[in-house]
Parts: structure tokens; C-alpha cells; sequence
């Protein structure tokens, strides 16, 4: 049996947006426990190397929920419509600075972030200097998970 895993690249401030996300038809799901495990591990591993804890944004919540139902939606894990989300974070929570991390195929939420974690690019969003973050994890097909982790600085 063959298990395959993707990490994609992060995404910090490029690609071309055509979706419109406005507040009122923001969906922003209860926490999943993979979801609460994830967000407690990059705070875990933010205190360990001295930086400060991250706190959770609904409005993020909204944006990485919505970008990981596409994916499974497409089946296809991506940073479409990044610049997007980016946007509406800046024009909505008063960001200064975004960035994500995505992934599929991890089974657990420590495996999901050790890969991260090992990537120096998403690690680079997990150690920046940011202020608030959320994680939308969904399950595709064949029991698949899909991530989105969104970082923002205030």
C-alpha cells in the first residue's frame, strides 16, 4: 500500500485572485480536535524557541475553512486565491501581513505540522512574526485530509 502524502509550498504575499469573500456569508465552523491539536503544537513550538503565542481569528477561521472546502471540493491542494484572502483579512481584521501554509494526506495533527515544520518555507510562516493564525483541517475523499493554515500580523 502506497500512503501519499503532499506539502505544498507556502504562500506569503503572491498569486492572482478572481474569488469575492465578503463578512456575511463568511461560514466559520466549530474547531475541529485536529484542528485545536495543530494550533496548540505551532504555539507549543513558538514558546520553545522563545517567540510569542499565536491567538485564534474567527475571520481567519472563515478564510482557511473556505480555501480547504475548494480544495476538497476540486480534490487538488493549492494556494488558489491567496491574494484573496490575504485581502480580506487586511480589509476586515486590520492585517499587515499574511501568510499560509497548506497540506494534504497527513493523518494527524502532529504529522501535519512536523512536516511543516521540516519544510523551511512553511516553517518560516510557523516561526514569523505574526500576531493571530487559525487551521481549517476537512476531510476529502478516501478519508484524506485537507489543511489550511493562515497566519496574520496585526
Amino acid at each position: 500500500m502506497l500512503l501519499t502524502i503532499t506539502l505544498t509550498s507556502c504562500s506569503t504575499d503572491s498569486l492572482d485572485e478572481t474569488a469575492d469573500y465578503n463578512v456575511e456569508a463568511l461560514v466559520i465552523p466549530e474547531a475541529k480536535p485536529i484542528e485545536i491539536e495543530i494550533l496548540e503544537l505551532i504555539n507549543q513550538h513558538r514558546i520553545s524557541i522563545g517567540l510569542n503565542v499565536l491567538v485564534s481569528h474567527q475571520l481567519i477561521k472563515g478564510q482557511a475553512f473556505s480555501h480547504t472546502d475548494y480544495m476538497t471540493d476540486i480534490n487538488e491542494v493549492n494556494h488558489d486565491h491567496f491574494f484573496t484572502r490575504k485581502s480580506f483579512l487586511v480589509d476586515n481584521a486590520d492585517a499587515v501581513k499574511v501568510s499560509e501554509n497548506v497540506a494534504y494526506g497527513f493523518s494527524s495533527a502532529a504529522s501535519v505540522v512536523n512536516a511543516w515544520l521540516n519544510s523551511e518555507g512553511h516553517r518560516g510562516n510557523i516561526e514569523g512574526d505574526y500576531t493571530d493564525f487559525e487551521i481549517s483541517a476537512e476531510l476529502g475523499e478516501n478519508n484524506k485530509w485537507y489543511f489550511t493554515n493562515i497566519f496574520m500580523k496585526k
